[in-house]
């Protein structure tokens, strides 16, 4: 297929893009690069089935394609926050632009949603079918709202224009190709542990989030771009193995053999208390389910660290 992949220079993006080369597609990367790197791509730039073209998703891009994979957006609450108009216009322009090329072309085509969309849940693991408890005015709501805008989008051009509108909600993930400084827990903790600085927690630490190995998340997300048949329905993708933020600390302290002491710092506003997937559909529907624990996943991602810093 000749695939279209918004956000394809950020940490996602670019592992999704070699995916796609690897089983031999043809794609077209977009991205402002206002938080993504050509160094994520850079050993990509000069195969003949990639091209790259800086755009930014809020102006509309014309181009025949099979697919896109929509996944521009800033995704960590550091850079969302830092442009909180610009998050939700990425969000909702980006979205609605990408549908009319879809809709032009006949494209499939996938949105990157996000566990964001249910807010600090009431319940947990956290179903596609739950709803969410979101605050629609709070300091996180460009991002989880925007989302959310971008979820209606695709499911109402599914249903008044027949597009093939998928969408996944990924969970928290890491790996190479995270940026330093980024505001993720993962790289966050690794970096400090290298550097054997404090180890910022927020909160008592006992909130909980389950993390998912890129590699892992990239398959179920290939997986769904080869699906015959449309889901109907958002998909959760990420590993449902629960752990404290507190938990996550000290493995990376003890894989780094770090020096780093755990500090607590305030909690910030409408910080989620508690992230797990239920991911019963992705089983079923994609044949899919995560494969690298957590300590494999942060020893991989430590030693990329350590070449960068």
């Amino acid at each position: 297929m000749k695939i279209l992949l918004t956000g394809a220079a950020g940490f996602l993006g670019s592992h999704i893009s070699k995916t796609l080369i690897d089983n031999d597609h043809e794609v077209i990367g977009l991205d402002d690069l206002s938080t993504g790197s050509i160094k994520n791509i850079e050993q990509l730039i000069n195969h003949p089935k990639y091209s790259f073209i800086e755009h930014d998703v809020r102006i509309p891009y014309q181009a025949k394609v099979d697919a896109i994979l929509n996944f521009a957006c800033p995704a960590s609450p550091v850079n969302y926050q830092k442009d909180p108009v610009r998050t939700i216009e990425t969000n909702f322009l980006g979205m609605i632009n990408m549908l009319h090329l879809a809709n032009e072309t006949g494209a499939r085509i996938i949105q990157a949603s996000t566990s964001e969309i249910y807010g600090d849940p009431t319940q947990s693991p956290q179903k596609e079918s739950y709803w969410g408890n979101v605050n629609p005015i709070g300091i996180r709501s460009c991002y989880d709202e925007g989302k959310r805008a971008a979820e209606t989008l695709c499911f109402d051009y599914k249903r008044q224009y027949n597009l093939d509108t998928r969408v996944i909600r990924i969970f928290n993930t890491y790996g190479p190709n995270m940026a330093i400084g980024d505001g993720r827990v993962v790289s966050n903790f690794i970096v400090q542990a290298l550097r054997n600085e404090l180890i910022n927690i927020y909160g008592d630490g006992k909130q909980t989030r389950s993390f998912c190995y890129v590699s892992d998340l990239v398959e179920g997300i290939y997986k769904l771009l080869q699906l015959d048949k449309n889901p109907e329905t958002p998909i959760n993708l990420g590993n449902p193995n629960e752990f404290t933020i507190l938990e996550l600390a000290k493995v990376v302290i003890e894989i780094t053999k770090s020096k780093s002491e755990i500090v607590n710092n305030p909690l910030p506003l409408d910080d989620p208390k508690q992230r797990c997937p239920d991911i019963s559909l992705a089983k079923s529907t994609l044949d899919w389910k995560p494969t690298i624990e957590l300590r494999e996943g942060i020893e991989k991602t430590a030693e990329y660290f350590k070449q960068i810093i």
